[in-house]
């Protein structure tokens, strides 16, 4: 099962999505962030998977509005502007029967990422 999070009208995710029906995926389930809060978990998930770091778009007009209080935050507080603020979150990020594959869009990890699935399959 493979599952994308993301905002349909992102470029980059359009650009992940279209990669991925290249490579013959046809049962993705997409999670839109504009519609679906993270959970407090999943977030703390996305971070470990991003070898530690937040999982947040740094280039982003959202998350340089909130850049300072974000900064300031401890982590409960960063979570809780996350979920407030979704547009902020690094996208799309992939997750493969269950385990997070990629946080951001990479068209290597995307295609190993299929292998694997399919050779789980």
């Amino acid at each position: 099962m493979i599952r994308m999070y993301g905002i349909p009208n992102c470029d980059t995710v359009k650009k992940a999505k279209a990669h991925l029906f290249q490579l013959g995926v046809n049962d993705l389930e997409f999670v839109n962030l504009k519609t679906v809060i993270p959970t407090e978990e999943l977030i703390l998930q996305w971070k470990r998977a991003f070898e530690g770091q937040w999982p947040v778009n740094t280039k982003g007009p959202t998350y340089r509005k909130i850049k300072e209080k974000f900064e300031a935050a401890n982590d409960k507080a960063k979570i809780k502007i996350l979920q407030e603020n979704t547009s902020a979150i690094k996208r799309p990020i992939l997750e493969v029967h269950g385990k997070i594959v990629s946080v951001g869009y990479n068209e290597t990890k995307y295609s190993q990422a299929i292998r694997l699935k399919n050779k789980d399959d």
